[in-house]
Order: structure tokens, then sequence, then C-alpha cells
């Protein structure tokens, strides 16, 4: 297990496309702030008008979409995820959803927000992790979910 070092847990965005597939405009990491292996992470989105999905949802009220709220929360996890795993973790390796449980939305985002992101390991078995996420915009809760994953090589 990695120690709370805060320079060996923070990460820009090149560090993040190191171990995360996704690229934009589906790259829903900007940044990670703290990451303690095995246990959590925390990490930014940044929420810019010119993202594609803005257009079209809604027109003349842009307001980010849940399922990419929860999808930035699955790849900030899947960083976690990833960084905890040590040697097992291969180059050709893959997070897959297994789960979404109690999702809720609590407060729309929109351009301009700082999606703060957190994933907290709720347990490991047979190789499925659980996570509790949650999103928040100046320390107001926007959606929180427990998610499940596994890690698959391609």
């Amino acid at each position: 297990m990695s120690t709370d070092n805060a320079a060996d847990s923070s990460m820009d965005v090149t560090q993040i496309m190191k171990y995360l597939p996704h690229r934009y405009p589906f790259l829903l990491v900007d940044r990670v702030l703290e990451l303690v292996p095995h246990q959590r992470i925390v990490a930014l989105k940044n929420i810019s008008m010119n993202e594609p999905q803005f257009p079209g949802h809604f027109p003349n009220h842009p307001v980010m979409p849940g399922v990419l709220m929860i999808e930035a929360l699955a790849q900030a996890a899947g960083l976690l995820a990833f960084k905890s795993g040590g040697d097992e973790i291969g180059p050709n390796m893959v997070v897959y959803f297994v789960g979404i449980d109690a999702a809720r939305f609590k407060r729309p985002v929109v351009p301009g927000d700082q999606l703060r992101m957190e994933a907290t390991v709720l347990r490991i078995t047979r190789g499925i992790w659980k996570f509790a996420v949650k999103g928040t915009v100046e320390g107001q809760l926007a959606c929180e979910a427990e998610l499940m994953c596994t890690l698959k090589e391609l």
C-alpha cells in the first residue's frame, strides 16, 4: 500500500491518459488531487461550454447529462483501481462496469462548474470492485451512486 504523500498521489491529464484508454471527447477526468491506493481518490472535471453534448442537452439551458456524471465518476474510480492493482495491471487492461446502484442526482452541473469527484473503495471481492462515489460542485452534492467494476485484459 502506498503512503498518503500528496506528491505521489496527484496526477495531471497526461499521467491520467497512461491509465485510462479514453480520449477526447470521452476522457472525463482532468486532474487527480489525491489518491490513496485501495482506499480513495479525489479528482476534478472542469465543465466547459465547448463540450460536444451541450448544443443538444439542452439548447439555451446547457446541463451535463447524468450519465456523463456517472461515467466521469467511474473513470475516477477506474484510476483508483488501476493505481491499486500493482503488478497485476498490464498494458492491455481496461475497467468495465458491472453495476450501478442507488444513483441520485441532486443539482444540475453546468458549464463553468468544476465537478469534484470522490470514490471510496467499499470492498473488493473476486475481482469485483465496489465504490461509493459522489460528485460535488462548490461543496454541494450534485450526484452520488455505488459503482461496481472489474478489470479485464483486452
